[in-house]
């Protein structure tokens, strides 16, 4: 047997009706687009999560020459 919290059957049985289909394909499409979706792929920065990767290198260069630069500024304090 399959609970759905009223609310939540409620705002389905609304959706439903706005877009003039039976409740049951409202489920059915929405469970099946959840189903296919899978693990992350519903999440809009999964998608990007990585790719960053690449600039590894730059990041570092980058990085180095902050240190620097305020290395150089935290010695001039000292004098």
């Amino acid at each position: 047997m399959l609970e759905i919290p009223d609310h939540l059957f409620r705002e389905a049985e609304v959706e439903a009706a706005r877009q003039g289909i039976p409740l049951c394909e409202l489920v059915a499409v929405a469970l099946t687009e959840k189903l296919r979706k899978g693990s992350g792929e519903g999440k809009p920065w999964m998608r990007s999560f990585g790719q960053l990767a690449a600039l590894k290198r730059e990041t570092a260069r980058i990085q180095s020459l902050i240190d620097r630069e305020f290395g150089l500024a935290a010695s001039a304090d000292l004098v």
